[in-house]
């Protein structure tokens, strides 16, 4: 039985990975988690410049989840090659790097920079606002996607993989849209926007107003969206979503994705990754699956 699973020419050991923003760039959570038995490390967005986010209060809980609206705060291109791809290199794992930016020459920069660069993938988030149309989503039009994937084929060394947003009308619509860009991969579903009220002070509890809502709440919208996503495009589709268990992660894949990403579930039970990776082989062994792609998409 063989673990290992190809996204867009590149060879995981294992099809599992971690949501860009709750897993930083690996250091963090290197003493709960053994590094080298992750398919992928996928890092927190990297910008051409140092960014500091939202303002506080910026992170809270909801039922069966979280909402953030932290605003992609990092340190920037240069400080990121310098700390964070050294690091990451000590261990026998893919590097995926999430790549924001408030323009079209932001990400194009990022992706230039990281062309020699020894990192596996390239994860553009579509979801930031574009400063140049009035701060929607790069990802909330399917035109501006597509073209915006284009920008970055343009530069990039390594397979990119585009990251979509959950709050659109359509989610085949956008996967076509970057398809037809170019993207060697997509990545789904990022946050879905939401809002939560303090009753008692009778204010929004988070600063920005609305916040990024995850957890196994949006799990079952998650299903939905990569199964949409997965009969609409010819590309892998990593997925993710509320995933906290090995079932979840094997319903994303029977749904049509070829890896899954794990994010919330980071924080409450740091070594949730690798029980993830474990349940995924028994399966496999106990449902006769000799690897992880005859599972991909057989729920029609």
């Amino acid at each position: 039985m063989n673990m290992k699973v190809n996204i867009a020419g590149v060879e995981w050991n294992n099809p599992v990975t971690v949501a860009s923003g709750t897993f930083g760039s690996g250091a963090e959570f290197a003493d709960y988690v053994d590094l080298n038995r992750l398919g992928a490390v996928t890092t927190k967005g990297v910008a051409n410049v140092p960014w500091t986010g939202n303002p506080t209060p910026r992170v809270a809980e909801t039922y069966g989840g979280m909402m953030n609206a932290v605003g992609l705060q990092n340190p920037g291109i240069d400080v990121f090659c310098e700390r964070d791809i050294p690091f990451l290199r000590k261990y026998d794992t893919k590097i995926i790097v999430n790549v924001c930016g408030r323009s079209e020459q932001d990400y194009c920069e990022v992706v230039e920079r990281l062309a020699d660069e020894d990192v596996d993938m390239l994860e553009i988030n579509i979801s930031c606002p574009n400063v140049k149309e009035g701060g929607i989503a790069f990802g909330q039009n399917p035109k501006a996607a597509e073209e915006i994937t284009k920008a970055v084929k343009r530069y990039a060394k390594q397979p990119v993989i585009m990251k979509l947003s959950p709050n659109v009308t359509s989610i085949a619509e956008m996967a076509k849209a970057v398809e037809a860009g170019g993207a060697d991969a997509v990545s789904l579903i990022n946050t879905i926007t939401g809002m939560k009220i303090d009753i008692n002070r009778k204010s929004f509890v988070l600063a920005n107003k609305t916040g990024g809502v995850s957890g196994p709440a949006i799990h079952p919208i998650a299903v939905r969206m990569v199964y949409e996503a997965a009969n609409a495009v010819k590309l892998p589709i990593i997925g993710m979503g509320g995933i906290i268990t090995a079932e979840d992660a094997i319903e994303m894949i029977l749904a049509g994705a070829s890896a899954v990403s794990v994010g919330t579930a980071n924080f409450h039970n740091p070594s949730v990754t690798m029980e993830i990776v474990d349940g995924i082989e028994a399966y496999m062994k106990a449902q006769g699956f000799d690897t992880v792609a005859d599972m991909v998409g057989i729920v029609k």
